[in-house]
């Protein structure tokens, strides 16, 4: 959830942090009223339809008009479940009734569809008019991922294009906060996605986690951060610590170093109370852990389980 906490915060930010466009004097004044207002607050819109009289296609006040419809689209409520965490989230507020029942409270938000289908707009014509402005169609994705919570189908449909966008047309990408966007700072940004779903906790999440992890394998094959992803989906949603380690043993074939790999492998070994196999991995991290510490604690535990009869 950090990348949609960051998405969430960036609407109040002004918009000086982007791409400086010769309507200065509109940039400068919706930046002052939004720093008292925020950006549905009251004059805000009032100011972005002068400016779209004067220049409709300006990306700024595009990414504003978005920023003002899906602030509007937003209702925040509280919500009580009995589960430990909600779309990744820990409750607000935890408490048990008087049979000793857990009851958790948790923060939601629910988005009007009208509203934000006009955010979205906004922001389709700015891509359009920008096309190789990645910024521009993360953002879009960050946009469907918080509308679509634990059932991310729109946004795994709109981050597998982009990745086929990526590795067939090869476009020139820019993004406001990246001095270059090659194939591995791009698949760095595709990984934050996959661990967002991941971390969402619900079984659709985990579904377009493994989905969205398998179609980066088909333009990056053997790529350690997907498989890494696909031992994960086995270990943790499915159970299943065969195909798990599997991958994990796949990864450190090539990547002896891995550090992921080690870690859940020493998972997945002490899940199935394995052993010679947690040494075998336990080995891994005493000569590879990223610490100190964690080599030393390896070799601790090596030596603690090499000692018992």
């Amino acid at each position: 959830m950090k990348r949609i906490l960051t998405f969430l915060l960036a609407l109040a930010l002004p918009l000086t942090l982007l791409a400086q466009t010769p309507q200065e004097d509109y940039v400068r004044r919706y930046n002052n009223l939004v720093s008292r207002v925020g950006p549905a607050g009251v004059g805000v819109e009032t100011l972005l339809d002068r400016w779209a009289e004067e220049y409709p296609d300006d990306t700024q006040q595009l990414l504003a008009r978005f920023s003002l419809w899906f602030t509007k689209a937003q209702t925040t409520k509280v919500i009580q479940l009995p589960q430990d965490r909600y779309l990744g989230r820990e409750p607000l507020l935890n408490m048990k009734d008087s049979l000793g029942r857990k009851n958790n409270f948790f923060e939601d938000t629910e988005y009007d569809d009208e509203l934000f289908g006009q955010a979205l707009e906004a922001l389709d014509k700015a891509v359009a008019l920008e096309p190789e402005k990645l910024d521009f169609r993360l953002l879009r994705i960050d946009a469907l991922t918080a509308y679509e919570k634990g059932s991310p189908d729109m946004a795994l449909s709109a981050l597998k294009a982009l990745v086929d966008e990526n590795y067939k047309r090869h476009p020139a990408w820019t993004h406001e906060s990246l001095e270059k966007v090659d194939n591995e700072v791009f698949n760095a940004l595709i990984q934050d996605y996959c661990f967002t779903f991941f971390r969402l906790g619900t079984d659709s999440s985990a579904e377009a986690f493994k989905n969205l992890s398998e179609h980066m394998l088909t333009y990056s094959k053997d790529d350690p951060l997907f498989l890494d992803n696909l031992g994960s989906y086995w270990l943790v949603s499915k159970k299943d610590y065969k195909k798990a380690q599997k991958y994990y043993d796949q990864v450190l074939k090539k990547h002896p170093d891995d550090i992921t790999a080690i870690r859940n492998g020493i998972l997945l070994a002490r899940q199935k109370k394995d052993v010679k196999l947690e040494k075998k991995y336990l080995a891994m991290m005493a000569q590879h852990g990223a610490t100190e510490t964690d080599k030393a604690s390896a070799s601790a535990r090596l030596q603690a389980l090499n000692q018992k009869k």
